[in-house]
């Protein structure tokens, strides 16, 4: 079996979730595992028909019978916004998501509390504003770094009196830092998370290798390396891990297939570096509106200094899937460096004050970009990153995507390589 770990090298929305879907659907995939973030992941699949559905928890492969999802422990569940994905899902066709669904019992558990402190924290930032997302992710991992033996977990779900114990507490201590919280009352939510409880199947930690020995598995990361905890420019980054670091512990020394997907041009929601913004590009993006909570979205011209410095950061990739190659035409050029620099250096996990230097510099950049648009953007790419590109993708759908090169990966001590069915 060859499995797969999908990881978006740009600022998220590069297309993670067609390409799950279009993994789903070209070879025979026992499982999806979700290993980072949370509720707020926005994975837009397309089928052929028309139906359309955006991930946020489920995994992106979903709508292809009997491809299941699981939810690591390093995945932050969101059970009420989880049930109104399922319904939303039902309403397309698939009624069996919940069926298909495994939580791990020691995953973080987001709660209305959460989301409410999340939301009154961006607010009162004014006009420094991060660009969260308003789900309460962050706060869920801010609150378990704070106070992990009253942090509720997934587990907790089948223990109501525990369950009650931790969510008072954790209301309560919210409610003392931000203020009045915009969220229901603790038995309310305490009979919600006891019903999910029972509807779902909550599972032990060694669930993800059950997994593995069952069938092919695709590991689907959320947001992207340019935003990661560590890595990113901080402040403007997520309260998780964005590279390949959770799955490679999932994975426990197997092989697997290391996969780096990128847009034909560069994008990001809300504040922080877009170096090669340029407003007066006409690449609108359906499925990517401006929202209340992240902010606009933003896009610029194909960055190769800022990918080369996700590709560093996250250890490299066995090969890319470029996406968005049916408006590659449409006026983007190249950014092959910074008008000071061609290669950012990464430096070590947990120097945020290093990561926020970083950040004021790229603020002033100046990008200095080829002449005209590449002829060829797949070689283009291939030789400016140094790294095959094996899938394109020249719209939503599974149908718009080609395999151009065998799938190659080294982990775990062995080679694997995997060609595409017909």
């Amino acid at each position: 079996m060859t499995h797969y770990v999908v990881v978006d090298l740009g600022f998220g929305d590069a297309g993670k979730g067609t390409v799950v879907d279009w993994l789903c659907a070209s070879r025979p995939v026992h499982a999806v595992v979700r290993f980072n973030g949370g509720g707020q992941a926005a994975h837009t699949v397309v089928l052929p028909d028309g139906r359309r559905h955006t991930f946020a928890q489920f995994g992106s492969g979903t709508l292809r019978p009997g491809v299941r999802t699981h939810l690591s422990r390093f995945m932050v569940v969101d059970p009420l916004a989880l049930v109104v994905e399922a319904d939303h899902l039902t309403m397309l066709g698939v009624g069996d998501a919940l069926a298909r669904l495994t939580v791990d019992a020691g995953a973080p558990l987001a709660t209305p509390y959460h989301r409410a402190a999340n939301r009154a924290r961006e607010l009162a930032r004014g006009a420094a504003r991060h660009g969260s997302c308003g789900m309460g992710v962050g706060e869920t991992m801010s609150y378990l770094l704070a106070w992990p033996d009253d942090a509720p977990h997934v587990g907790d779900c089948r223990n109501p009196h525990v369950l009650r114990h931790k969510l008072s507490r954790l209301r309560d201590r919210l409610a003392d830092e931000v203020g009045s919280l915009d969220a229901p009352p603790v038995d309310d939510c305490v009979d919600a998370f006891t019903a999910f409880a029972a509807a779902v199947s909550i599972v032990d930690g060694a669930h993800t290798e059950r997994l593995l020995d069952a069938g092919t598995v695709v590991f689907e990361g959320a947001q992207g390396v340019l935003l990661d905890e560590w890595h990113g420019f901080h402040p403007y980054t997520t309260w998780s891990t964005t590279t390949f670091a959770n799955a490679e512990t999932l994975l426990a020394g197997r092989a697997a297939v290391r996969l780096g997907v990128l847009r034909t041009f560069t994008t990001r929601h809300g504040p922080g570096p877009l170096v090669t913004e340029d407003p007066a590009l006409d690449l609108p993006d359906p499925h990517n509106p401006t929202n209340p909570w992240q902010g606009a979205f933003r896009v610029g011209h194909f960055d190769a200094v800022a990918h080369r410095y996700a590709l560093d950061a996250c250890g490299g990739v066995d090969a890319l899937a470029l996406t968005h190659l049916d408006v590659a035409d449409r006026g983007v050029r190249m950014c092959r460096a910074y008008d000071w620099t061609d290669r950012l250096v990464p430096g070590p996990p947990g120097d945020l004050d290093r990561q926020e230097t970083l950040t004021r510099r790229l603020e002033t950049t100046v990008p200095l970009y080829d002449p005209a648009s590449p002829r060829n953007w797949v070689a283009a790419v291939e030789e400016e990153l140094a790294t095959p590109v094996a899938v394109t993708s020249h719209g939503p759908t599974a149908a718009d995507k080609r395999q151009r090169k065998a799938l190659r990966g080294l982990t775990g001590g062995r080679t694997v390589s995997v060609a595409v069915r017909a």
